[in-house]
């Protein structure tokens, strides 16, 4: 039976999908090619839109997943195409979808998360059998349904000798704690780069902070962080996990208003230092003992970023994840290839350390080929 899979990943950045061919056979997977496309504006405008309730959003969302299957599927054939891999010698795509709503144990008591995914239309244009739905058995387990990439961390960055942070800097920051043994703890620390690729648009019209040059020049306002640190959420115990629900322009918003005329430029910096701090704090309360902090997602490529946390976190080592083996923009596609295989293979895995479910269960739905 065939061990390759390909995972396919659209993340709260909205910046692009993510695609990569992986060989899950043996407990260490390997990634065999990546592609990647960006998100048409269009798109990426109303599935940003969907974030919040809206006119005819039901007629609107199954649209945009169909819109996003289409991209989705052009870049699983764009990676068969170019490893010159047969599709039946593929096991299963494993399909994230986007978050648009992310609100577990909410209302009812159970609550819900929505990835926008139509994986019998990914089905259907390539030929492929398809996992897609992770999260929602969890959410129904009494889990958060997040973050699911820390049993694939275990896998890949897990060491014998030493605890490792992992720090996926995506939209949201999420934080992963490796223990040796195989313990682990993984929850999502705050925001990352959602608040300040918005406020970079917003001020530039540039889609992100390149290198996180422009909040390198600005300065840090220390009311507005404080401000913004007061949020309860960062005083919450794991597990826990957010999104776009709650840090959105709104919220930021909110918290400016007591500083109006601020430049835009000290907002930026101060947003960097929001998710460098939201961040180091969890390291500090949840992952003292890490050897070091391994970097993966959009956030490794922000220097002004990645300094302030070696900054925050020394003596402990931040590094990226291409430094041990996989890099940034590859790990959470590569995530969801190994969670299709999973539940290809009906292994469930343990959740209560990490999402607060009730107990061990299959993550994903499958659609045959």
């Amino acid at each position: 039976m065939s061990t390759l899979y390909i995972g396919l990943m659209s993340g709260t950045s909205l910046d692009g999908v993510d695609g990569v061919l992986a060989d899950c056979a043996g407990p260490r997977p390997r990634v065999i090619a990546h592609a990647e496309s960006p998100l048409p504006a269009p798109l990426r405008a109303e599935l940003l839109a969907l974030n919040t309730s809206g006119h005819d959003e039901l007629h609107r969302a199954w649209l945009a997943g169909n819109a996003l299957m289409r991209l989705y599927a052009d870049v699983a054939m764009r990676l068969l195409a170019d490893t010159g891999t047969e599709a039946a010698a593929v096991r299963a795509i494993g399909a994230h979808g986007q978050t648009v709503r992310h609100r577990p144990g909410q209302f009812d008591g159970t609550g819900y998360t929505i990835q926008l995914a139509q994986p019998a239309l990914l089905a259907e244009l390539t030929g492929l059998t398809v996992v897609a739905d992770f999260r929602s058995r969890d959410v129904a387990a009494g889990g958060q349904g997040a973050p699911l990439a820390p049993f694939f961390h275990h896998a890949v960055f897990g060491r014998d000798d030493a605890a490792v942070g992992v720090l996926n800097l995506g939209g949201i920051a999420n934080l992963t704690v490796l223990r040796p043994g195989g313990g682990q703890i993984g929850f999502d620390c705050g925001p990352a780069n959602a608040l300040m690729d918005g406020w970079c648009a917003r001020h530039t019209g540039q889609p992100f902070d390149r290198e996180g040059a422009w909040a390198a020049g600005g300065q840090v306002h220390a009311g507005l962080l404080a401000a913004l640190l007061a949020e309860p959420y960062f005083a919450l115990p794991p597990p826990k996990s957010t999104g776009r629900d709650l840090f959105h322009p709104a919220w930021l918003q909110a918290r400016l208003d007591a500083w109006p005329g601020l430049d835009p430029r000290d907002v930026q910096a101060t947003l960097a230092e929001l998710t460098a701090r939201g961040c180091a704090d969890a390291v500090r309360l949840h992952g003292r003992d890490v050897a070091e902090v391994i970097v993966c997602g959009g956030g490794a490529f922000n220097a002004h970023l990645m300094r302030r946390l070696g900054a925050l976190l020394a003596p402990v080592a931040v590094v990226a994840s291409a430094e041990r083996g996989i890099p940034p923009q590859q790990v959470e596609a590569a995530a969801f290839a190994w969670l299709a295989c999973q539940c290809v293979e009906g292994r469930k895995l343990a959740l209560t350390s990490t999402t607060g479910a009730r107990g061990a269960r299959v993550l994903g739905a499958v659609y045959p080929a």
